[in-house]
C-alpha cells in the first residue's frame, strides 16, 4: 500500500477512455501555444539587447544581464502588453488544453510582474550608491547603435565618476553592515555598470581616433575603481535573519508563512504549511510501520535502526559502483517493460550515461543525482577515512535500488526526453511535477513489488522517509520553528541519516538555489499523482501506460493542471487551486 493513500490495487485490464480530452492528449498545441511562443521569443530578444555584457560574436552571456534598468522597466512593459493580448481569447471557447496553458501562462506573467516589482524596490534602497549610472548607461544606448561620441567629453565623465566613486568609497567604508541581500544586489548593479562600461571601451577603443587618444588612461582607473567597490559593497553583506549561527555554519533566510503560502498558490497546492507537516507526519508513520516490519523479517525486532546499520555495510567494493548502478537500471527498466507501465523510447535507453561526481561536489550533494547523465557519488583517494565511509554506507545497493529509477528511466531521465519532445512550448516548471513525478514511480514500484527481500525494502524506506523528512525540516525551518542543526539532527535520528550526509542535505536546501518549495515538492508531487492514478488507472478509464504517456505528453506543468487535461474539467477564468487530493 502507499502510506495513507491505501486501498491501491492492480488496475484493471480493461479500460475505456475517461472523457474527449484524451482523444487529444498528444496533440502538440493549443490556442494559446503561439502566444506563448511569442513571449518567449520577445523576452530573449529583450534580455539580449538589453544585456550588460556582450560576447565577441555580439550575443550576450546569459546571467550577466542582471540588475540593469531599462532591462527591468522594458520586461515590465511586456509582462504587460501580454497580459492584455491574452485577455483577448475567449475563455470559455478555448479547449481544455488551452484554458489551461491561459491560466498557468497567466500566473507566470504576473509571477514575472511581482518579481520584476520586488527587484525594483531592492533598487529604490541601493541607487544611492550609483548616483553616476545614468551617465554609463547613456552612453551604453549610443553604443547600441554604433553613435559619434565625443572621446574629450567621455573622458571628462569618466574622470568624474572616479572622483564620485572615491567618495562613495569613503563614505561606504564608514556604513554600518547591510542586509547581505542588499549587498549581493548592490554587488551585481556594479558589476552590470562594469559590463556596460566595457562594452563601450570594446567598441570604440581603436576604432574611434579621438576616442582612443583620450579614453583609455581615464577608463583603466574606473574599471578598477568600479571593481573595488564592487567588491566593497559585498563585503558590507550580512544575512539578517531571526536564526543566527547555531554551530552548524548553515545560515540561511526563512521566507515566512505568507510567503510559504503565496508560493503553495503559484503552485496549485491548496494546502497550509501546517497541513502538510500534518500529511508527512501520516506518511511517516506508515514509513515506521512498514520499517518495523521488514527489521522483524531480517530477524532485528523493530530495531529499524538496526536494519538500516546492516544495509550501510553491505556497500560495494571500491570501483564496483557505477557496475552496481548498471544492474540497478536493467532490473529496473526490465520490470518496467514486463508490467507494460510506460512507453520506453530505444533512444532514451541509448543516450544516458555515467560521469563520476566530484568530491567537491559531493560536499553539498552526497547521493548521486540523475537526467541523461547519471552523477555516480562514491569515494576518490583524495577523501578521508571517514568520508570514504560516509560515502560508500550512504551510496549502498539496498539504498540505490529506490533512486536508480528516479534519476533515469522512468525519472529524471525520460521525463527531459519527453519535454524536450512533447508540448515544448510549455515552460510551466514545477518541481511537484519534476520531482514528484520521480518520486511517484518509486511509490508505484513499492506497490507492484519492485523490492525483492527486506533488506531492499528497508532500503527504499529509507528514502520514502526522507522525502517526509523534507518536508517537515523544510517547512519548520521556514516557518521560523527549527534551525539548521535541528534540521540536521531530525535526519539523523528520525530517517537514519549518516551526519555528513544530513549537513550536506540540509545546507543544499538552505544556502543552495533551491527553491524553499523544493523539498516538500518531492513527497507531495508524488501523493498528487498517486491520487490521480487512483481516479484514473484504479477505476479502469485508463490503462498504466496511458496514464503514464499522458503525464510525459503534456510536459511539465501542476499536477491540478494535468489532473483538469485528463478528466476534461469545466475550468473558469478565476479558477484558483481546489483539488484537495489527500485522503485522509
Amino acid at each position: 500500500m502507499t502510506g495513507a493513500i491505501s486501498g491501491l490495487q492492480e488496475a484493471p485490464a480493461q479500460h475505456t477512455a475517461t472523457s474527449q480530452a484524451n482523444t487529444d492528449l498528444f496533440v502538440q498545441t493549443s490556442e494559446v501555444n503561439d502566444l506563448m511562443v511569442h513571449y518567449r521569443a520577445d523576452k530573449g530578444s529583450i534580455s539580449r539587447f538589453y544585456s550588460s555584457r556582450q560576447t565577441e560574436d555580439g550575443g550576450y552571456r546569459r546571467g550577466d544581464n542582471y540588475n540593469t534598468p531599462e532591462r527591468r522597466a522594458r520586461l515590465q512593459q511586456l509582462n504587460r502588453n501580454y497580459l492584455t493580448l491574452l485577455d483577448t481569447f475567449n475563455f470559455k471557447q478555448l479547449s481544455i488544453n488551452g484554458q489551461v496553458d491561459y491560466l498557468l501562462f497567466k500566473r507566470n506573467l504576473n509571477d514575472a510582474l511581482f518579481e520584476l516589482q520586488e527587484e525594483q524596490q531592492l533598487y529604490q534602497q541601493i541607487s544611492r550608491f550609483f548616483p553616476f549610472s545614468d551617465k554609463i548607461y547613456a552612453l551604453e544606448q549610443h553604443r547600441r547603435r554604433g553613435l559619434n561620441i565625443d572621446g574629450e567629453k567621455v573622458a571628462r565623465e569618466l574622470n568624474e565618476i572616479n572622483k564620485t566613486l572615491e567618495k562613495l568609497t569613503a563614505q561606504v567604508k564608514e556604513e554600518q553592515e547591510m542586509d547581505k541581500k542588499l549587498a549581493v544586489f548592490a554587488e551585481a548593479t556594479a558589476n552590470a555598470l562594469h559590463a556596460a562600461l566595457k562594452n563601450i571601451y570594446d567598441f570604440y577603443n581603436g576604432y574611434d581616433p579621438m576616442f582612443t587618444w583620450w579614453v583609455p588612461k581615464t577608463y583603466e582607473t574606473t574599471e578598477s575603481s568600479l571593481n573595488n567597490y564592487a567588491a566593497l559593497l559585498k563585503s558590507k553583506g550580512k544575512t539578517i535573519t531571526t536564526q543566527k549561527d547555531d554551530g552548524s555554519g548553515i545560515i540561511g533566510v526563512p521566507i515566512g508563512r505568507d510567503e510559504l503560502i503565496r508560493q503553495l498558490k503559484l503552485e496549485y497546492i491548496p494546502y497550509s504549511p501546517e497541513e502538510l507537516v500534518e500529511i508527512a507526519q501520516k506518511e511517516f508513520a506508515w514509513c515506521d510501520a512498514e520499517m518495523r516490519k521488514a527489521a522483524r523479517e531480517m530477524g532485528l525486532g523493530d530495531d529499524w535502526k538496526a536494519a538500516l546499520e546492516k544495509l550501510k555495510t553491505l556497500y560495494v567494493a571500491p570501483g564496483k559502483q557505477p557496475e552496481a548502478m548498471y544492474d540497478l537500471y536493467k532490473q529496473s527498466v526490465d520490470f518496467l517493460k514486463k508490467h507494460d507501465l510506460v512507453t520506453i523510447p530505444a533512444l532514451a535507453e541509448e543516450s544516458w550515461r555515467m560521469i563520476m561526481m566530484t568530491p567537491e561536489r559531493q560536499l553539498v550533494n552526497p547521493f548521486f543525482t540523475g537526467g541523461e547523465v547519471l552523477s555516480i557519488s562514491y569515494p576518490t583517494n583524495t577523501m578521508d577515512y571517514e568520508q570514504k565511509m560516509m560515502s560508500m554506507r550512504g551510496n549502498n545497493p539496498h539504498f540505490s535500488r529506490a533512486t536508480v529509477h528516479h534519476e533515469l528511466i522512468a525519472g529524471h531521465h525520460l521525463q527531459e526526453y519527453m519535454s524536450s519532445r512533447y508540448k515544448t512550448y510549455r515552460h510551466f516548471s514545477t518541481p511537484f511535477w519534476i520531482e514528484g513525478n520521480a518520486l511517484y514511480w518509486e511509490m508505484l514500484l513499492w506497490d507492484l513489488q519492485f523490492p525483492r527481500s527486506p533488506e531492499d525494502r528497508v532500503g527504499m524506506l529509507f528514502w520514502r522517509s526522507h522525502r517526509c523528512a523534507r518536508i517537515i525540516f523544510s517547512l519548520n525551518y521556514h516557518l521560523g520553528k527549527w534551525t539548521p542543526q535541528q534540521c540536521i539532527d531530525f535526519l539523523v535520528d528520525r530517517v537514519g541519516h549518516e551526519r555528513a550526509n544530513a549537513e550536506g542535505e540540509v545546507r543544499r536546501s538552505f544556502e543552495g538555489s533551491y527553491s524553499p518549495l523544493y523539498q516538500l515538492a518531492y513527497m507531495i508531487g508524488g501523493l498528487q499523482l498517486m491520487a490521480l492514478k487512483i481516479e484514473l488507472v484504479n477505476s479502469g478509464k485508463m490503462s498504466y501506460k496511458q496514464y503514464h504517456d499522458a503525464i510525459f505528453h503534456e510536459n511539465e506543468l501542476p499536477i491540478e493542471m494535468l489532473r483538469a487535461i485528463l478528466t476534461n474539467q469545466s475550468l473558469t477564468k478565476d479558477f484558483t487551486t481546489q483539488w484537495r487530493f489527500y485522503a485522509h
